[in-house]
């Protein structure tokens, strides 16, 4: 039985997908709790749809794919700030009509050019294929983006949780925008190998909505989201040896189950901590 439990780790395949999956949702979830302070959800997804034409575009001109991806998901990030900056139309629409039309744009490339790309791993992610090039550029693109965001943390914070305060005491907060979005672009080019365009939106929202529920400040949030993360990543890359699924659908169905439990079990904004508060009678004097 516990040679069966064991087994996972006699690969070397298995080992290295353990460890880019956890260095990837510690990067994601990291840059998860600024982005659920700003509440810039939608950009996560909307930059991760964008970078689809940049990879088919870099790999027919025989460019890095990673720099493709990082130009197309930038180029989406200025795209929707320029056009909310110089029309009446908000944010989250801008959005939707940006992302959509690179993704489709990208989908329409990627029929017409002929390549070796398969779509499922761009879709999906390939972390039980990731080549040692590839660990390296992962390492390497998250490394710095992490740095980076630790190095900031404070002025990030303070512009995602209170801009117009921020902006009083003399921080650029333009520049701090376009730095965050160039962070996340970074961050999604980082997560592609491993989880792929469309399970890496779960990866930036998920773990710091599970922090955000569990801690009252933003360095607890920030454990709990990267912790959160790393176990999901961990788990669902062990378990996915075992039920022969999607590897990097259990890495996000795991996170779903802890932010699961965490909605309904929160010490203080639990679903059933709320009921029982609601439930018990009112002191007097």
């Amino acid at each position: 039985m516990i040679e069966r439990l064991l087994e996972p780790f006699q690969f070397a395949f298995m080992v290295e997908a353990m460890a880019a999956g956890a260095f990837v949702a510690t990067v994601c979830a990291v840059l998860s709790c600024y982005l659920v302070l700003k509440g810039w959800s939608l950009m996560g997804d909307a930059i991760s749809h964008a970078v689809l034409p940049g990879i088919v575009i870099a790999y027919a001109l025989g460019a890095p794919l990673a720099l493709g991806a990082f130009s197309s998901g930038l180029l989406c990030a200025v795209a929707t700030g320029y056009i909310k900056a110089h029309t009446r139309v908000k944010e989250d629409t801008v959005m939707g009509v940006v992302f959509t039309g690179l993704f489709a744009f990208g989908l329409v490339l990627f029929t017409r050019i002929k390549s070796d790309l398969h779509l499922d791993h761009i879709l999906f992610g390939n972390i039980l294929g990731i080549e040692r090039g590839d660990l390296i550029e992962i390492f390497a693109v998250g490394g710095v983006t992490l740095a980076i965001v630790l190095a900031l943390r404070r002025d990030l914070l303070l512009f995602c949780f209170d801009p117009g305060h921020a902006r009083s005491i003399g921080l650029r907060t333009n520049l701090l925008y376009y730095l965050l979005l160039a962070l996340l672009a970074a961050t999604i080019v980082a997560s592609l190998k491993a989880v792929g365009i469309i399970l890496v939106i779960a990866m930036l929202v998920t773990p710091g909505c599970v922090g955000f529920l569990l801690a009252d400040r933003f360095g607890t949030m920030l454990a709990i989201s990267t912790g959160s993360a790393v176990f999901s990543a961990l788990t669902g890359v062990y378990v996915s040896f075992f039920v022969n699924g999607s590897t990097a659908a259990c890495i996000v169905l795991a996170q779903t189950l802890l932010f699961i439990a965490a909605l309904l079990f929160a010490p203080k904004r639990g679903l059933l901590r709320s009921r029982r508060t609601d439930g018990q009678p009112t002191p007097v004097g």
